[in-house]
């Protein structure tokens, strides 16, 4: 499956979680694991706060990078529940991207009103 072929199973299981949950105001961690079992009962492997070494100057730093969802060791998703969005995220993902080879990222803000508006796409060369 294609990067944009997992994406689109993203977007609608997020829409989904967000839905039965009733929308904004849990924590970023409720919707993060609700978002797992529903991408898993598609039929996707996820995997959750995924460890990346940092290497800086052929030093292996102390502190890994987190990634919260790892979906088909293919796309990265950042899950949020803020009402104050930040374009950082955005940034942060690429780093993301940048750092573990990957070419896609979605951070999904569950904390908007609607999730479909709180959906971002990152792409790293894609």
């Amino acid at each position: 499956m294609t990067e944009n072929e997992i994406s689109k199973h993203i977007v609608d299981a997020a829409i989904e979680v967000h839905r039965v949950l009733g929308g904004p105001g849990l924590l970023e961690s409720v919707y993060e694991e609700a978002l797992v079992f529903e991408l898993e009962m598609r039929g996707l492997q996820v995997r959750r706060q995924v460890k990346v070494p940092i290497v800086y100057k052929d030093k292996h730093l102390a502190c890994p990078l987190c990634l919260d969802l790892l979906v088909a060791d293919t796309v990265i998703i950042e899950v949020k529940a803020t009402a104050a969005y930040n374009k950082i995220f955005e940034s942060q993902a690429l780093t993301y991207l940048r750092l573990t080879g990957l070419k896609l990222a979605l951070v999904i803000n569950f904390g908007e009103k609607l999730v479909k508006d709180g959906i971002h796409r990152v792409v790293n060369g894609l």
